[in-house]
């Protein structure tokens, strides 16, 4: 774009009807004396708008445009509460790596507060206006240049020489098919900020994205909106305005989740109730191998019970069935447990495989007068293990609280994943692919 500042002011909405010098054929201006020049429909004739006989400034071969504007010249709406009417259209053109991208920009006006812009590009929309102020540019080192404007930093997203190849309606300016400028962007998500220079003076101009939903319903269009394709350059992401939330979400959590398990485990009673040695020599029948223990008292109110088993294995192995049985009632409650232990040297010197202990947690078993009914089993051919079991009453259990710090982590790591490759898609598009995630503004 290359328009001039908007006036403040202006006359009542007039629309005038003259003709086109060229082809004869009807001219209508909707910002009488506020357009600089107005393309004929009919012949392509691009005129001074504000020369009372509409000279001719530019004639061009008028084609058949397989890429007719979204929304009709003529068309009024809303925009932030003020009514514009769409008086201008125009398709711009940059090549980069040979390869052409084509976006639109609508001309809106209101006559007392002069001109608006609409850009689209492949589905996405931005309300774009002329800056107030001019940018400044940052003094911090950075990977990629940045701009400030009202206290915002802007980072550097692509640079390039625009062309203009379709002009329809009034514009601003003396526009010119065929005409190029240099265009500058830097993005602050969902803001753009936009430098074009042309002829050695530079126009600022500030955008916002706007879902194609939100320019539908402002202009009463009829049927949808054209689909938004892949992630434009000031896009707001879906989930980095609530990434920070999410984390201090998280943070907060998983302190309660701390704290409770710091809680629980100052008033446990982790207290050892019975402990025995053992040793077992395999080969001997199933019948002689089982056997039981001394009763043990359980106190207090239901509570868990920690059944630990520690043996002396060496590359050997042995599984233990278990059965903590109440004396009284006869309640059971079966389980077992294998333990195993291999070590050994290799070409990488020496390892380790398994563990020489073993623990399993009884949840919520009422006090009362138990026992044990163990079972061992191990490979015939190896020799006699020797084995100690404790069993403790009131035990902390930490794999609760794991289990739920991870239920709280994965959905955080999840929406980070997302949003960091939200920004990748952007960046990718950009002069620098390799851009860090920038913070979006609100």
């Amino acid at each position: 774009m290359n328009p001039e500042p908007p006036p403040v002011g202006g006359p009542q909405p007039r629309v005038s009807g003259l003709n086109c010098p060229n082809c004869g054929g009807s001219i209508t201006l909707r910002a009488l004396g506020q357009a600089s020049s107005v393309v004929c429909e009919g012949c392509g004739s691009i005129l001074d708008a504000q020369d009372p006989k509409l000279q001719i400034i530019q004639t061009f071969h008028r084609i058949v445009s397989s890429d007719p504007p979204l929304i009709p010249l003529g068309t009024r709406g809303k925009i932030r509460g003020t009514d514009y009417e769409v008086i201008g259209f125009e398709r711009r053109t940059i090549t980069v790596d040979l390869v052409e991208y084509h976006w639109h920009e609508y001309i809106l006006f209101n006559p007392y507060k002069g001109f608006r812009y609409l850009t689209e590009y492949q589905g996405h929309w931005n309300d774009i206006s002329i800056c107030k102020e001019l940018p400044s540019m940052s003094s911090s080192f950075n990977i990629s240049p940045r701009v400030n404007y009202l206290g915002e930093s802007y980072q550097h997203f692509q640079s390039a020489d625009a062309n203009t190849d379709f002009v329809l309606g009034e514009f601003p300016w003396q526009v010119r098919v065929g005409e190029r400028a240099s265009v500058t962007d830097y993005v602050h998500p969902p803001r753009v900020l936009s430098g074009e220079k042309m002829a050695g003076e530079v126009t600022w101009s500030i955008g916002e994205y706007v879902p194609g939903r939100d320019v539908w319903k402002a202009f009463n269009l009829s049927g949808s909106p054209p689909p938004a394709i892949g992630v434009y350059e000031n896009e707001p992401s879906p989930f980095s305005a609530n990434l920070k939330a999410v984390w201090i979400g998280f943070a907060a959590l998983a302190f309660g989740l701390l704290v409770m398990m710091i809680g629980f485990d100052l008033f446990t009673m982790n207290s050892s109730v019975f402990q025995g040695a053992y040793r077992f020599t395999s080969g001997y029948p199933r019948a002689e191998a089982s056997f039981v223990t001394n009763t043990f008292e359980l106190g207090g109110r239901p509570s868990n019970v920690e059944v630990t088993t520690s043996t002396d294995l060496q590359n050997n192995w042995i599984y233990l069935n278990y059965a903590l049985i109440n004396q009284d009632t006869g309640q059971a409650w079966d389980f077992g447990r294998e333990v195993s232990f291999y070590s050994g040297y290799d070409s990488d010197g020496s390892w380790t495989e398994g563990s020489r202990n073993a623990a399993i947690v009884v949840p919520s078993v009422p006090p009362g007068q138990y026992y044990l009914r163990i079972e061992p089993e191990a490979d015939t051919v190896q020799p006699p293990v020797t084995y100690t079991v404790e069993v403790r009453r009131d035990v902390p259990v930490s794999s609760f609280y794991g289990i739920g710090f991870l239920a709280l982590l994965i959905p955080a790591i999840l929406i980070t994943w997302r949003s960091a490759s939200f920004e990748k898609s952007r960046w990718s598009e950009s002069d620098h692919p390799h851009s860090p995630i920038i913070a979006e503004g609100n």
